[in-house]
């Protein structure tokens, strides 16, 4: 593990799913919505965030990118950035939770967040990337920040299981930090 790739510390207090109950709250009292593009994710962010009841009034869809053609071809993710450094690089998580804002606005609504996942779940390295390596992007109308390169533990789906964790805190800090007041996490 390079001594760029921090080691991820699993959250232990707090369920996925209160997580998820937390953000779609979030969400709700801003009057916001949100998009998902999730590549080794396969949909596993989507399905914790609409297992939350009333999540449909927040979460506007997204699409699983497995295929690296979908992710230049639906999320316009540079061509060129992707021959240059691969998938599992920060731009592409960033251009992908633009995408997913994008392709998802609706009756001329542009969609307030949304958050991309790329990264490397195993069982094998790609692109010359580690297992575990992994990149979240979280954006808005403000543009895109990202996170990693994560150095997520174990096999596959402890990998996957650890970027959706990680994608709803990211997210849910960044909804706390535009002012969104703290006890809706709570209530």
């Amino acid at each position: 593990m390079s001594p760029l790739s921090p080691t991820y510390t699993p959250q232990k207090s707090e369920s996925l799913y209160s997580l998820a109950a937390s953000v779609i709250s979030l969400l709700k009292s801003t009057n916001s919505t949100l998009a998902c593009a999730e590549s080794l994710t396969a949909g596993l962010l989507m399905a914790a965030l609409t297992s939350v009841p009333g999540a449909s009034s927040v979460f506007r869809g997204g699409v699983v990118s497995y295929a690296t053609p979908l992710k230049q071809h639906l999320l316009h993710v540079d061509a060129e950035l992707i021959a240059k450094e691969g998938v599992i690089h920060a731009d592409v998580a960033a251009q992908m939770a633009m995408g997913a804002r994008n392709i998802t606005v609706c009756d001329g609504v542009p969609t307030t967040w949304g958050i991309g996942t790329t990264g490397v779940a195993g069982p094998s390295e790609q692109d010359g990337k580690p297992v575990g390596m992994v990149y979240i992007g979280v954006a808005s109308a403000e543009g895109a920040k990202t996170w990693g390169p994560f150095s997520f533990a174990g096999g596959r789906e402890s990998v996957r299981e650890a970027t959706v964790l990680e994608a709803l805190l990211r997210l849910r800090d960044e909804l706390v930090a535009r002012g969104t007041v703290g006890e809706v996490m709570n209530g």
